[in-house]
């Protein structure tokens, strides 16, 4: 009778604690669920709508269980490594083993593979210790600066993607919880702790940074707060017109944590930039939050 007694309470606690893990992240993007694309936390009138509900048709960000996107919490460095996976597909320019080699990353970790992924294609690092910190906070600085380094956004060249070449190339497919998705990497550390090696490049002492450092300057009330090796990466970011600030455009506030709704927008104008995504109808609210460096653009005035 006790083993009985033991049996049924494992029976019974099992999938009480799967709800309870369940209640806590968001759906996973390749679940065998219909994909949902609006949140009751995200009304139709939401500064960000239209960025996650794009995003979420094309399966780059879920929302949770509950029906919610929390589009104003915190994202995380391994939910950025998430979203990074589902969005862009670059070739590899690393290699690790695997996410685990990484002293703060089992094996285990729902994130392990993206994090690798990230790693490889060059948009995240590792600490100098050996951690990734796949729990901290992304700020805003940092989730630009990891696309540069993935998608190399300083380039002049412009990115174009044909028709045949849009769509990414089918991955086996990785059931992690992409709706948490966050991004970044010790890429700028604008306290005084280590940055990666990675951080420090030819850009930050060479003419193009004076030119960047104009940039930023001309469209940012906050580019004094803008860490010296990041500034290339927001005027690159910039001139493509990927960044988004909300409420005021003229304020980057760089080294505040990303929410999940900036980090939605600025993938969207990312992808945007790349022609794989249409822009914004011109008639939608959310283009007074996207910082242009067109002539017309009245943000910047």
């Amino acid at each position: 009778m006790t083993s009985f007694l033991r049996l049924f309470s494992l029976a019974v606690s099992v999938p009480t604690l799967c709800l309870a893990v369940n209640a806590a992240v968001p759906l996973l993007s390749h679940a065998q669920t219909p994909t949902q694309t609006t949140f009751r936390d995200v009304p139709p009138n939401y500064w960000a709508q239209p960025f996650i509900q794009r995003l979420a048709q094309r399966n780059i960000v879920a929302g949770y269980p509950d029906g919610t996107f929390r589009p104003e919490q915190a994202v995380q460095r391994d939910e950025l490594a998430a979203i990074i996976r589902q969005a862009f597909n670059q070739p590899v320019v690393r290699q690790i083993e695997s996410g685990s080699v990484f002293k703060d990353v089992s094996e285990q970790s729902w994130a392990e593979r993206p994090i690798e992924s990230a790693y490889q294609q060059g948009f995240m690092s590792a600490y100098p210790n050996g951690n990734f910190r796949p729990n901290q906070p992304v700020t805003k600085v940092e989730a630009i600066t990891a696309l540069n380094r993935g998608l190399d956004l300083t380039s002049d060249t412009p990115v174009a993607v044909s028709p045949t070449t849009q769509q990414r190339a089918r991955r086996k497919p990785v059931f992690v919880p992409i709706a948490i998705t966050s991004l970044m990497q010790p890429l700028i550390i604008p306290r005084a702790e280590a940055v990666p090696p990675e951080t420090t490049t030819p850009q930050e002492t060479t003419q193009p940074e004076r030119s960047a450092s104009a940039i930023v300057n001309d469209y940012y009330t906050d580019a004094s707060s803008i860490p010296q090796n990041a500034i290339p990466d927001v005027a690159a970011a910039t001139k493509q017109n990927i960044v988004v600030n909300y409420p005021n455009a003229r304020e980057l506030n760089p080294n505040q944590p990303a929410s999940r709704a900036e980090i939605a927008a600025l993938i969207h104008q990312t992808l945007v930039s790349q022609g794989r995504i249409e822009p914004l109808p011109e008639d939608s609210p959310a283009n007074q939050y996207i910082v242009r460096t067109s002539g017309n653009n009245q943000n910047t005035q």
